[in-house]
């Protein structure tokens, strides 16, 4: 079996995108969508992105359940770091906090953040100048080395 000759390239480092949609349910498959799309044109895998999907709606899904701001807009930023990527979901409602809950066999709701705590590296809440974030990040996988033969 012939040794590997060269690393496949991994995407480009530190690329990022931005994108605003309005506080209403029918944007969240929307923002699943561009988040999706953003992460096929950088090549990333597709368990990957379908893993920052998840996260993304349920970020997104949040904002538009709880954030009290009449006609906010939700910003969705994703960041392509060296070593991992990093969904950030904003909101102008810095009263409201993700709070994780315990939620009972029949509850419809309250397993998001548990579900968001499974998928991710690491996530939280920051506090900004003029909004809230919630934010995660989610390893790059390994580039597999490229056989030539």
């Amino acid at each position: 079996m012939p040794e590997p000759t060269s690393l496949q390239p991994r995407p480009e480092s530190h690329q990022a995108t931005t994108f605003r949609l309005p506080k209403h349910p029918r944007n969240v498959p929307d923002a699943r969508a561009q988040v999706r799309k953003a992460l096929a044109d950088w090549g990333l895998p597709t368990e990957l992105a379908t893993d920052v999907a998840l996260v993304a709606t349920e970020f997104v899904s949040n904002s538009v359940r709880h954030c009290e701001v009449t006609f906010a807009l939700i910003e969705v930023t994703l960041t392509l770091q060296s070593d991992q990527l990093l969904l950030e979901v904003s909101d102008p409602d810095k009263e409201r906090l993700p709070a994780p809950r315990a939620a009972g066999q029949q509850d419809e709701d309250g397993r998001g953040l548990a579900v968001i705590a499974a998928l991710t590296s690491q996530w939280g809440c920051d506090l900004r100048r003029f909004t809230k974030c919630s934010w995660a990040t989610f390893p790059l996988p390994e580039v597999a080395p490229a056989c030539s033969g």
